[in-house]
């Protein structure tokens, strides 16, 4: 009898990404209106960042992010990459270069 296991589907990163943990606000339209979505953040690079949160998205969905870097709060558009119980990926969304920038400089990364 022979098993094969199944690996999960490959995440992929187009930049590299380092360690970032600081709490963030998700704003995102549901049937209701727009929800707020604490989490807090895992992974940043200048395409996009991880993120545990207290709910679940849907891939493809489009959201608003707040996000503390360092003496500011940078406030971009993202979308759902990927979303599993134990985190989310997100993929910016019409960065400027100076936003890629602020966060390559504050993460230490580029």
């Amino acid at each position: 009898m022979h098993l094969r296991a199944h690996a999960a589907p490959a995440k992929t990163i187009r930049y590299p990404r380092t360690v970032f943990c600081v709490p963030l606000m998700l704003h995102h339209l549901t049937a209701g209106g727009v929800r707020k979505t604490r989490g807090i953040s895992l992974d940043i690079g200048e395409g996009g960042l991880g993120a545990l949160l207290e709910g679940s998205l849907t891939v493809g969905e489009m959201v608003a992010i707040d996000l503390p870097l360092d003496q500011h709060v940078l406030n971009a558009v993202a979308v759902v990459r990927y979303s599993t119980p134990a985190n989310t990926g997100f993929e910016f969304v019409g960065l400027t270069a100076e936003e890629r920038m602020q966060i390559a400089s504050v993460v230490g990364i580029g």
